[in-house]
């Protein structure tokens, strides 16, 4: 069965400081759109609703505008940005970089499923 859905027309959004989630649910596919406001960092707008240290989501992602930064646990760091495509494992802080904003498209899943829900 073939399924399409608007990118414009979200099933759901969240929003936490600085920033704020859509997410698409089709069948086989969790797609989100994530919009970061300069000045965000996952540490301190999202940690927050996780309850965890750091983002234990793994990302396959792709830039749409804007640069983020991303650190490690194990201190490792790199830096992201437009026409980019990125695979990010789980275990790291993020923030955005410069006066710009932010868009990614994830495709792992998890951040359209879990990403910014209050933990359990």
């Amino acid at each position: 069965m073939m399924e399409v859905k608007p990118i414009d027309k979200p099933d759901e959004r969240r929003d936490f400081p600085r920033g704020h989630l859509e997410a698409l649910h089709l069948t086989g596919l969790d797609f989100a759109v994530a919009t970061f406001e300069p000045g965000w960092r996952w540490s301190e707008s999202v940690a927050p609703i996780a309850g965890t240290d750091s983002c234990e989501v793994h990302h396959n992602g792709f830039v749409v505008q804007g640069r983020l930064r991303v650190r490690m646990n194990d201190g490792a760091e790199t830096e992201v940005g437009p026409g980019d495509v990125f695979v990010c494992p789980a275990g790291h802080d993020a923030w955005v970089v410069g006066g710009e904003q932010v868009v990614v498209y994830d495709f792992a899943g998890g951040m359209a499923k879990d990403y910014a829900k209050e933990s359990g």
